[in-house]
């Protein structure tokens, strides 16, 4: 059967004919299905728990769990910024060697993939340490200058168990750097993405529609309008895509004919997902229900991608079929609901920022002097 390809970072795809050019045995129903809907699955889980972890993050104080908060002026800068790291990178492919490339890429990933994973397992992990084990806490702090001017680089802090998690992680970290398996591939492409999604958080929904918008153009050009995008895919070999195979029921494991979803639509969609997760608990309503809206939307948006690329058999901008339907579902929602002026007057506040921390203080304080009044009172 013809192939086509996914991009690193968004259209989902199958993967290539060999590399010696001989032709694979077309891929059976059965397994076509089981592939497809594995990577549906797998798109799924960061999303969902990645966003409850948001909100955990959102609300937590430990200063190496703080979110990063993109503003409307980062949404507007991001396909300039992404265009040109695909473009950069194709350049780099055409001029160098692609060996000696992707072996920098596999031991930047290799270090990425093991910080992300540990940082993904380590509270599923903590349920299964005894609780007479010796756990102490650590923390990594780097500052610049001295005095009033001192500014912290990193803080980051940890215990044995994230050690322990450390070094778990270092042995798929290992196994994907040796090997470069799939399952390897699949568990640093699923810590990646919930990393993203509980770590990355959009300030309000005018930036989620900006970032979206912006690069729904992106995908459609860098799918349709060049073939930038299938060539880097083909020559990048980084955990940046999950994959599964279509020929698993015949090869087992060592199956090798890939259908692949770039990370990019998963994180991408994944924020605005999370935000309105975030939003939904601001309403005090005890419904979830612009999250669980926006989350069909995302299956419905994928299972239409999976399908039309199925049947046209070329790589789709995924991004092309989930924007319009992330973005156009809840907003049906809200519009039934009267609430669409509470969606979009939504704002969260920067924690990095000196501003917000400051009014957090003096809310904080404004509150204590309240309470003291009453005491008094």
């Amino acid at each position: 059967m013809d192939s086509a390809l996914s991009d690193p970072h968004n259209a989902s795809a199958e993967a290539g004919s060999p590399a010696n050019g001989t032709a694979r045995p077309p891929s059976t129903p059965e397994g076509i299905a089981l592939a497809y809907g594995s990577l549906l699955l797998m798109a799924l889980l960061p999303i969902f728990f990645g966003a409850l972890r948001s909100v955990r993050c959102a609300r937590g104080k430990n200063a190496s769990d703080m979110p990063e908060t993109i503003t409307s002026r980062d949404a507007a800068r991001f396909p300039i910024i992404a265009s040109c790291t695909l473009l950069g990178l194709y350049l780099f492919f055409k001029i160098f060697s692609q060996e000696y490339i992707n072996l920098l890429l596999s031991m930047y990933f290799f270090v990425l993939g093991i910080l992300a994973l540990s940082h993904t397992i380590s509270p599923f992990m903590s349920k299964f340490f005894p609780a007479n084990f010796p756990n102490r806490q650590y923390q990594l702090l780097f500052t610049q200058g001295s005095g009033e001017n001192k500014e912290e680089i990193i803080n980051y802090e940890f215990d044995t168990k994230d050690l322990v998690c450390l070094g778990l992680s270092s042995i798929v970290g290992v196994w994907y750097l040796l090997r470069k398996h799939w399952i390897a591939n699949n568990l640093f492409g699923l810590a990646f993405s919930l990393n993203g999604v509980e770590l990355l958080h959009l300030n309000n929904v005018s930036t989620g529609c900006i970032l979206l918008g912006g690069l729904f153009i992106y995908d459609i050009f860098w799918v349709f309008g060049t073939n930038v995008m299938v060539t880097v895919a083909r020559s990048f070999e980084a955990p940046i895509k999950l994959v599964f195979p279509q020929d698993l029921l015949e090869k087992g494991l060592d199956a090798d004919n890939f259908a692949m979803l770039g990370l990019g639509d998963i994180v991408i969609p994944g924020i605005f997902i999370a935000l309105l997760l975030r939003f939904d608990i601001s309403l005090k309503k005890n419904t979830h229900t612009y999250f669980y809206t926006s989350f069909a939307a995302y299956i419905f948006g994928l299972g239409l991608t999976i399908f039309i690329m199925h049947i046209f058999k070329h790589a789709q901008p995924a991004l092309l079929y989930l924007v319009p339907a992330c973005i156009g579902f809840p907003v049906l929602v809200a519009l039934a609901k009267g609430e669409v002026t509470e969606m979009f007057s939504y704002e969260e506040s920067n924690p990095k920022d000196p501003a917000a921390v400051a009014e957090s203080k003096e809310g904080a304080e404004a509150s204590a002097s309240e309470g003291l009044e009453k005491k008094e009172k």
